[in-house]
């Protein structure tokens, strides 16, 4: 059975939208563990505004792991978007049942890049196995939250990782 890892950036207040505010807190550790991560994934999961956000701009980067980035399957829900490019494959019917799918199917690692909307279906329906939360240390008051009302989960930590930019990188996983 495949693996479907949550990879988000949230503020110490639960936003993850735009996460252009994460830019301070880059560096080389969190630049590690993200690659890390990447490099055992078999295939991402993308929403379809983070995808389209990342098919512009990484088929034009030269730095390391773009050719990896570019080449690596990518599955994408959406019923808007015409034809798949970047190396995707359009989900274009029942996300969940699609995503459960392929999960059932395959003993494949699949990361999920924000996506809000594709994370809490997803959450929602028990089928992400691990969440690494990369929390910044910065309060934004407002914005889309990862966790709702409507999603309540428990979940067992088994690592933290801190930086030194103040980044605390959670990695829970779900509980049954």
């Amino acid at each position: 059975m495949g693996k479907i890892i949550a990879s988000i950036y949230l503020s110490l207040d639960g936003v993850m939208e735009e996460p252009a505010w994460t830019a301070p807190f880059w560096n080389d550790e969190l630049s590690d563990f993200q690659g890390e991560v990447f490099k055992v994934s078999d295939a991402l999961l993308l929403g379809r505004v983070t995808y389209e956000g990342m098919a512009a701009a990484w088929p034009n980067m030269e730095e390391e792991g773009a050719a990896r980035m570019n080449s690596i399957p990518k599955y994408v829900p959406t019923t808007t978007l015409g034809e798949p490019q970047w190396n995707a494959s359009f989900i274009k019917n029942n996300m969940i049942e699609e995503v459960a799918k392929l999960k059932q199917e395959t003993d494949k690692q699949y990361l999920i890049y924000g996506s809000g909307h594709l994370t809490r279906s997803l959450m929602e329906h028990n089928l992400i196995d691990e969440y690494h939360l990369i929390v910044c240390p910065v309060v934004l008051g407002k914005g889309k939250r990862l966790f709702t009302e409507q999603n309540p989960k428990n979940l067992k930590l088994v690592d933290v990782k801190k930086t030194s930019t103040g980044v605390a990188i959670l990695t829970y996983q779900a509980s049954e």
